[in-house]
């Protein structure tokens, strides 16, 4: 805990605009309209201009970077959200500076994860009539929009986890928070009345315990990896660890993003005292345990597919071992991993940029892994009509643009969320004892 320190420290990003934050602003705004321009060219075009294909007598993969991104989009949403209802469910006061960076990850990761699948249907207005209006009879069997119910079932629960944590915060800083928000203050905290701080404490409570729940059970352990995994026509897919890979891939993508952002603002606000060196140390640890379980699961799927495989499985594996791609991600992540055991056994080793900078080959790992991934599922499926012809992939500039349009979104997110409230809770700066000597009018 820190209640040594003054809760104004809270406020400098609402108080604080430097020259830098225009800066970052100018180099955002450049890059979502370079998605948008790319995005307005793929609808006048069709999905024709990017390196995906139909399946035929030219081959390729139908799913690339899009379902990809989507795929690592959800499970760093996914991941941050878990992250934050451990913080308050297992009493892990280390990590409280940083719980509400990782809520307001998963908002901003869930909307890009939707995102993507609205820009990979090529018409947006297919997300309507194929999944909207389609829903009754779909939900049945579709793990499509299975993925679609639990990434919107997330986003209420994340969105209500952080609009109660918020009610408390508001209150007790209304007084310094700037006016020009003041119908947003108002609704968030419509009807407050100091008894409902424990009431509202077990209701966050009962929240974490089930998004700790429904994690592995029905989003990045479930849902997402089954939309994959129950294709048996697809070798490179079908397999029972994909519910196990997948939540490692959530977990180290939002530990290593939790990294970079608490990097961000502890050096642009000057929160070394607040968001400490413990913190990234710790979190360093967590995020080479996980590393070093998807490593493992990996060479799960390895031995399965070289020691005496069917040949379906067989011929999936030589492609997979055989890409520089794969290796490139599986090199990051050993990096990583090996410098973070290094750390962990000699902490001289330990300095917050290498932490954060593992953190940035493990995301980016996880990224190409994933988008690998589902591009090696399209190219070599159980049955291949066209094995003469079986095509290739390469992300064109639009898609490419569309992950760094998406980066730059949730950026902008973070820029301008930080202006409105407090982006770290005020109980990470308070013990039991402090919460009592606020004054709050009923």
């Amino acid at each position: 805990m820190h209640e040594d320190i003054d809760h104004r420290v809270l406020l400098r990003p609402i108080e604080t605009t430097s020259r830098r934050y225009f800066v970052l602003l100018a180099v955002v705004l450049l890059a979502i309209l370079s998605f948008v321009i790319a995005y307005a060219y793929q609808l006048q075009h069709g999905l024709i201009v990017t390196g995906l294909a139909d399946w035929g007598s030219g081959g390729g993969a139908t799913w690339g970077l899009y379902i990809g991104a989507f795929i690592w989009w959800v499970g760093i949403a996914h991941g941050g959200i878990i992250l934050s209802a451990a913080v308050r469910l297992l009493g892990m006061e280390r990590y409280k500076p940083v719980a509400r960076i990782a809520e307001l990850l998963t908002i901003g990761a869930l909307s890009m994860a939707g995102l993507m699948i609205v820009v990979h249907l090529g018409r947006p207005d297919r997300f309507v009539t194929n999944i909207i209006l389609a829903y009754p009879e779909t939900v049945h069997t579709s793990p499509l929009v299975w993925d679609v119910t639990v990434i919107t079932l997330y986003f209420v629960l994340t969105a209500t986890y952080l609009g109660l944590t918020l009610r408390y915060d508001i209150v007790r800083l209304r007084d310094e928070l700037p006016d020009r928000f003041d119908p947003l203050y108002r609704l968030l905290t419509v009807g407050y009345r100091e008894s409902e701080d424990p009431v509202v404490e077990r209701m966050v409570w009962w929240l974490a315990l089930g998004i700790i729940i429904l994690a592995p059970l029905l989003l990045h352990g479930g849902v997402i990896p089954w939309l994959f995994a129950l294709l048996p026509s697809m070798p490179g897919w079908f397999s029972a660890v994909q519910g196990p890979q997948f939540l490692t891939i959530a977990l180290t993508s939002a530990i290593g993003s939790v990294l970079v952002i608490s990097l961000a603002f502890r050096r642009a606000y000057d929160w070394g005292a607040l968001i400490g060196d413990d913190v990234f140390r710790g979190l360093g640890l967590w995020l080479g345990l996980f590393a070093l379980l998807f490593l493992w699961l990996q060479l799960q799927q390895v031995i399965t597919g070289v020691f005496a495989p069917p040949i379906d499985v067989d011929a999936a594996t030589s492609a997979k071992l055989s890409s520089p791609i794969y290796w490139l991600a599986i090199v990051m992540i050993v990096t990583a991993l090996g410098y973070l055991t290094a750390q962990a056994i000699e902490p001289r080793y330990f300095t917050i940029p290498r932490t954060v900078f593992a953190g940035v080959l493990v995301v980016s790992a996880t990224l190409i892994e994933k988008t690998f991934f589902v591009i090696e599922g399209f190219l070599h499926p159980r049955f291949d009509m066209y094995a003469a012809v079986p095509g290739s992939y390469i992300p064109s500039f639009i898609e490419l643009s569309a992950i760094l349009g998406t980066l730059a979104m949730v950026t902008l997110f973070f820029m301008v969320i930080a202006k409105v409230i407090p982006v770290v809770e005020l109980h990470a700066i308070e013990d039991d004892a402090s919460v009592a000597d606020w004054e709050v009018e009923p």
